[in-house]
């Protein structure tokens, strides 16, 4: 099963609430709009349930700065970032219609989840131990000829408990990893899915049918059509189940994005920035502390807005 994912028409409605609630309303721009609006219906019942369940909370983006206002209207920023800013709001949260098609709604209706800045450790059915990731969401699918997790967002490790009549398999959106008696980990990222076999061995397919055998210290990224080995010695990224963040020679974006699953809101980091490399080891509970030392070893300014906005500009 995919992840639902949001329409078109919804990914529409969401840039025009986020430009018309800008402070920048002008005859053009209403005119567009209105253009819009009347183009097909899937638009107009887009917009009348964002403005049900969201409305209310766009006046923060309209009440906001003259500068994080433009900042939110770049392209960089991408919907799903505002999405991900606005999710933390209670009744935002609540909405049925934002919930029955994000990432958020998601996670609160499957089996296992964890929030924001929290990780959470299961021993399942068959006696296997997993643990989850901050901001991470899994189905179980356990029956007499297979044990299923379906990788919805997130990360987990798991420590597979011996069964030779039912298979383990985690299942993301890329494509499936078997277990073959072993402790692995396994990261549903944008696009792909990277495996880190942390012991034994592991089986790696594609829905297309190739597929990897991945043995002790071996990584590899799975996207849509092909299967990437990665370099060996990835055992390091498995480090957030201690509550740390060890990079090794990657770009800040990358850190970045480790980082979202454990701050509430937006992180936007400028295009200027988003490549200089980082390196260390840092602490995913105390964001905060992680943020000043990038700040204070490396050529950026974070700015902070509330609780749900944080920019990292070059210096």
């Amino acid at each position: 099963m995919s992840r639902p994912v949001l329409g078109p028409a919804a990914e529409q409605a969401i840039a025009w609430m986020v430009r018309l609630r800008s402070g920048r309303d002008d005859a053009r721009q209403q005119a567009q709009f209105q253009q819009w609006l009347g183009h097909d219906p899937a638009n107009a019942l887009a917009w009348e349930q964002l403005q049900r369940g969201l409305g209310g909370h766009f006046e923060v983006v309209r009440r906001a700065p003259g500068a994080l206002r433009d900042t939110l209207l770049q392209p960089e920023v991408g919907r799903r970032d505002v999405l991900r800013a606005l999710g933390g709001f209670s009744l935002l949260a609540g909405s049925l219609w934002f919930a029955a098609r994000s990432d958020t709604g998601q996670a609160l209706t499957a089996d296992l989840h964890t929030g924001t800045g929290e990780r959470r450790s299961f021993t399942l059915a068959d006696g296997s131990r997993l643990t989850l990731n901050a901001g991470s969401a899994v189905d179980l699918a356990f029956s007499d000829s297979r044990r299923l997790l379906r990788l919805h967002r997130g990360g987990l490790v798991v420590q597979v408990a011996a069964d030779p009549a039912r298979p383990f398999i985690v299942r993301s959106d890329q494509g499936d990893i078997r277990a073959l008696g072993t402790r692995f980990l396994v990261e549903q990222l944008v696009g792909t899915t990277r495996v880190v076999v942390l012991e034994h061995a592991v089986r790696v397919s594609l829905p297309s049918g190739s597929g990897l055998e991945l043995g002790e210290g071996q990584a590899a990224l799975l996207h849509a059509q092909s299967i990437e080995p990665l370099a060996a010695g990835q055992a390091y990224r498995a480090d957030w189940v201690q509550g740390h963040l060890s990079v090794l020679d990657e770009p800040l974006a990358s850190v970045i994005e480790a980082l979202r699953p454990y701050r509430p809101g937006l992180i936007r980091v400028s295009p200027q920035v988003r490549n200089l490399r980082v390196q260390g080891v840092f602490p995913l509970d105390d964001s905060e502390r992680t943020l000043a030392a990038l700040e204070e070893t490396m050529p950026i300014r974070v700015e902070r807005y509330g609780a749900w906005m944080t920019l990292i500009e070059a210096r």
